[in-house]
């Protein structure tokens, strides 16, 4: 197997690529399609991390679409998703390999009952039929996506920043040549390295030499006319008046001094309950009881709740 670095001067064969992937606009339409509404700037950084065979590290509040993109090119590309959700304390054993104990210690028991135990050698217990493959291993030995168009993987590496930063330096080889070295088997190599995407909610900042190994781009909330056309692709069955109304009060909200304003995420969730609820509009009423869809902190609701919810209904009306 070759390797192939991650480089500026990588350039891929757009045309081995789905369609909708080959060209910004392309992207745009393609993403649309599948209800993920995205500006040309994002579209671009999506086609740039393909035409460069780089990782796109995408940072950007919780809520915001960076998980979902990650969904949709997969979708697009018509290849699978390999997700590796970071957390503290997230090690090699969860995130690359680790190695099948019991299935170790059977073969040993084997070989001593056939007397073998003896002229047994390391290959025979640590050789890759024992190797439990995690994550990122799994996207290195892709080698063709669910499609069968010769598609790597979509690498998804969620919340980077909630990991410690001695596995965030253990990236750097992976990221680098798109290989790992097993002690005991050597270098496993990607024969196509998969697309990668790494999110970041900026709780800490992630490390230059990471970031000089990806392109990057932060996703802001949307404007309000934005948001509103999510709401209408994701909630279809929503009123526009219903949707506008549920955008304008949410972008009120975000202005407010809350512990954590709504994501892009919560208005969906809301506008959706609102829907199996059969609202029509917003009254403080109705705000007032489902306030828990959009505000996840007692604080933030106890705050909004009552006189605060009517005099925001009057701002966002007279806004929208």
């Amino acid at each position: 197997m070759t390797s192939r670095r991650c480089s500026i001067a990588t350039v891929s064969d757009r045309n081995a690529r789905p369609e909708g992937t080959r060209t910004i606009e392309a992207i745009q339409d393609d993403f649309r399609a599948r209800n993920y509404i995205t500006d040309r700037s994002l579209a671009t950084a999506v086609f740039l991390g393909l035409e460069l065979d780089r990782p796109l590290l995408l940072e950007g509040e919780a809520g915001v679409g960076k998980t979902e993109l990650a969904k949709v090119l997969a979708a697009s590309l018509g290849t699978n998703l390999i997700r590796l959700q970071c957390y503290e304390g997230l090690d090699v054993n969860n995130a690359v390999y680790e190695w099948n104990y019991p299935r170790q210690m059977l073969e040993i028991r084997l070989l001593e009952a056939r007397g073998e135990a003896a002229q047994a050698n390391p290959h025979d217990i640590f050789g890759t039929e024992f190797l439990i493959k995690r994550p990122l291993l799994q996207a290195l030995e892709a080698t063709d996506g669910a499609g069968g168009d010769g598609q790597p993987p979509v690498l998804l590496i969620d919340e980077i920043d909630r990991a410690d930063e001695e596995f965030e330096a253990y990236l750097l080889e992976i990221l680098s040549d798109f290989q790992v070295t097993v002690p005991e088997i050597g270098t496993i190599r990607a024969e196509q390295p998969p697309h990668v995407v790494l999110t970041s909610n900026r709780t800490r900042e992630v490390h230059d030499a990471l970031k000089r190994r990806c392109l990057y781009h932060w996703i802001d909330y949307p404007t309000r006319q934005k948001e509103f056309e999510i709401v209408l692709a994701r909630v279809p069955s929503a009123p526009e008046g219903l949707a506008r109304d549920v955008v304008a009060f949410v972008h009120r909200l975000r202005e407010a001094d809350l512990t954590k304003v709504p994501g892009i995420a919560e208005t969906l969730d809301w506008a959706a309950a609102l829907m199996s609820m059969g609202a029509a509009q917003l009254s403080p009423e109705i705000v007032d009881e489902t306030l828990g869809v959009v505000l996840k902190y007692e604080e933030d609701i106890r705050h909004v709740r009552g006189d605060t919810t009517r005099a925001y209904l009057a701002e966002a009306s007279a806004r929208s």
